[in-house]
């Protein structure tokens, strides 16, 4: 049985499901045990995939038309791209003059930068110099530390597409990349996660990128330079391995800055990524909204992470809208006092933005956390 897990929102509500052709299963909905959050079940003990198909049989369906599809990992340990890791790619930088290191060069993104498979990608207003870079991204499983390249199928938890968005002139300030990647947004993954069990040969899949339909790149995951069994011992050897880490793997040749002449991305274009066996992704460029400002819960506090736009959305840091992922945390003047259920938003949606619960009074120097400690929601 083929399993695609995915996160997604109904009416606000965060929920991990199971996608069947054009419905999903609401997991939770008949397994109480089930975290509504993807990285979380990941890092749950047991046997997964029976616990998965036991709870789809008897879970009830929605259709995918009804739910929002967000990041398949919404909060995730580390996001990691490697660099120049295509055959392809690494020749049209070579005709550029580039070097391509013969190691493999592991580059950060910010975790902040996760966004859905269809949240817009915002062009940001300090750049014009805008790309796209399809890529192939392993999700984490069990992890650990110190693994073999023989030994990875229980390290890897599956596959799925991303979008390894990059601010060119900013990613050439230093050479860790880091603030070319790691802009809000800037890390459109999904459509959902599909399993290793899945993927007969994940090192010889099509991945395909267009914008605005005109094919950019055309390539196959058999032109990676270094297989996944290399990438996951690479790292392993120098930290430990979490569910849910978001390893992106690279790109085949075709990126915005090494067409003749360069090409970048502008406000109103989409660019949509296929890759064989994993579905697609399609993102839409939008100007880099005005500066968010905290929203004013009913309560009178601010959540540092829950920011309306001008427009009056709520994008939140990655693009998201509100949910109900989390618990309020209490001021320091009410610590002993029963956890509330948190405040509604303007058209009565709940906060989720706060991945940690952190709360301010209105001093951005002064925040409070969650009574049980960090990420104890």
């Amino acid at each position: 049985m083929t399993l695609r897990l995915c996160s997604f929102t109904q009416d606000s509500v965060a929920r991990v499901g199971l996608v069947l052709a054009d419905e999903v299963t609401d997991l939770a909905r008949c397994d109480a045990g089930f975290a509504t959050d993807l990285r979380l079940l990941l890092a749950s003990a047991g046997e997964l995939h029976e616990r998965i198909l036991r709870a789809s049989a008897r879970a009830p369906r929605l259709a995918l038309s009804s739910i929002r599809l967000e990041a398949p990992v919404r909060s995730p340990r580390k996001f990691l791209g490697l660099g120049m890791s295509y055959r392809s790619h690494a020749a049209e930088i070579r005709r550029r003059g580039g070097q391509v290191p013969a190691h493999q060069h592991w580059f950060n993104k910010q975790v902040t930068a996760v966004s859905g498979p269809y949240d817009p990608i915002h062009l940001p207003r300090v750049s014009s110099r805008l790309d796209y870079a399809g890529e192939l991204a392993i999700v984490i499983g069990k992890g650990g530390r110190h693994i073999r390249r023989d030994d990875i199928h229980e390290a890897i938890a599956g596959f799925m597409i991303c979008n390894d968005v990059s601010v060119r002139d900013r990613q050439r300030r230093a050479p860790t990349a880091t603030l070319g990647k790691s802009f809000d947004t800037h890390g459109p993954t999904g459509p959902w996660l599909t399993t290793v069990d899945e993927i007969v040969d994940a090192g010889r899949l099509g991945i395909r990128t267009w914008v605005d339909g005109e094919l950019r790149q055309n390539g196959n995951t058999a032109e990676l330079l270094f297989n996944f069994g290399e990438m996951i011992e690479e790292l392993s050897t120098v930290f430990t391995l979490e569910p849910g880490d978001i390893l992106a793997t690279g790109t085949p040749a075709g990126v915005g800055q090494y067409r003749d002449p360069p090409s970048f991305l502008t406000v109103g274009q989409t660019v949509r990524i296929a890759i064989e066996g994993l579905g697609q992704i399609e993102n839409r460029v939008i100007a880099e909204p005005e500066a968010p400002s905290s929203v004013r819960h009913p309560s009178g506090q601010a959540c540092l992470y829950c920011h309306v736009g001008s427009d009056g959305n709520f994008p939140g840091v990655s693009g998201r809208r509100p949910g109900s992922a989390h618990r309020r945390a209490l001021p320091a003047s009410q610590a002993g006092a029963r956890r509330q259920e948190p405040p509604r938003l303007r058209g009565g949606s709940v906060c989720n933005r706060s991945i940690y619960g952190l709360w301010t009074t209105g001093d951005p120097m002064s925040f409070y956390g969650p009574p049980l400690g960090r990420g104890s929601w």
